[in-house]
């Protein structure tokens, strides 16, 4: 495994993280509505498997208040406590959940925040999503008071659209703060923000763009192709449409690329899958896969290790242009 790995600035600021970093929500242990998404991970999993992302060249971590009513927050530096990991030495992405709040609670619930992650650092704050009572307007200005006060480090926003992104880029510009990140869903199986502008627009204002659901649920790895089966243990989820039969028949080129691929360069698919995000574009894409197992850990790990070719990653390009 290759530990050695190069760290990429998010967006125009100091902080510089690993092209992959840990998706935390699965350390909700079911609490809130956002929780129920994943099984229950008893505390031990949960230090094993930010042991093991931390051993494989990991430095930073993703989490947020809604994962769980800060359940995930506190497991994870509880985790990070139990590595021996001191304030510092890690990064900490956590996030602000505005809906049906307005841009005041923003500094008023600060405290919580800190709180729950003690005694680590809020190094990038985002707004979770922007459908608040607030305007992204204001609630970046709200951001900027904590960053001015340095009760956070950095400041990121999440599923924002193209103009959300822009309207919170140009209030922090104008205070001199730079917008680090817009943490959208990307993967091969849904590449709309080449198309709408987002990407496009995340370049040219040194924005980076964070990956959430990269593997696309784990419909990237092929195992819904192969044991269909395992679609009656996965709730809700069969449902939506890349898990119906037409989704699955829609992937599979895709799929069968990126295991062809994966035999190449002794990898795993998903680790194929996430090189190809945190490459193709430079490095203005970083992703945050989860874990729930220690293999997924390893995997996450592990794509950092290896670098497809330039051809290669147009092959992929172009078996999954039909998603964009």
């Amino acid at each position: 495994m290759e530990t050695n790995i190069s760290l990429r600035q998010l967006g125009r600021t100091g902080m510089m993280v690993t092209p992959v970093g840990l998706g935390c929500w699965q350390f909700s242990q079911q609490n809130g509505m956002a929780g129920k998404y994943w099984p229950h991970l008893d505390n031990d999993l949960m230090s094993r498997i930010v042991s093991l992302s931390l051993e494989g060249g990991i430095n930073w971590f993703d989490t947020a208040e809604v994962y769980g009513r800060g359940t995930s927050e506190r497991a994870l530096s509880a985790s990070l406590q139990a590595a021996g990991k001191q304030p510092g030495e890690i990064l900490i992405a956590t996030k602000w959940w505005p809906m049906f709040r307005f841009a005041s609670h923003i500094t008023k619930s600060i405290d919580k925040r800190i709180s729950a992650l003690a005694p680590y650092p809020i190094d990038l704050y985002q707004v979770h999503q922007p459908w608040g009572f607030s305007s992204e307007k204001r609630e970046m200005k709200a951001m900027a008071r904590l960053f001015n006060d340095r009760l956070i480090k950095n400041i990121g926003v999440s599923n924002f659209s193209v103009q959300h992104m822009k309207n919170a880029w140009e209030v922090l510009d104008k205070k001199g703060i730079p917008l680090a990140s817009n943490q959208v869903r990307y993967n091969l199986l849904d590449r709309r923000i080449e198309s709408n502008g987002m990407m496009e627009l995340a370049k040219k204002l040194g924005i980076s763009i964070i990956a959430y659901s990269p593997l696309a649920q784990g419909v990237l790895t092929g195992k819904f192709h192969d044991h269909t089966e395992l679609l009656s243990n996965i709730g809700w989820r069969k449902h939506t449409p890349p898990f119906r039969p037409a989704g699955l028949t829609k992937s599979l080129p895709v799929v069968n690329l990126v295991k062809e691929l994966a035999h190449k360069y002794s990898a795993t698919p998903s680790q194929v899958a996430l090189n190809w995000l945190i490459h193709y574009h430079g490095d203005t894409v970083v992703a945050i896969p989860g874990a729930t197992k220690e293999t997924h850990a390893r995997e996450n790990t592990g794509a950092m290790s290896f670098r497809l070719s330039r051809e290669d990653m147009e092959k992929l390009d172009q078996v999954s242009a039909v998603f964009k």
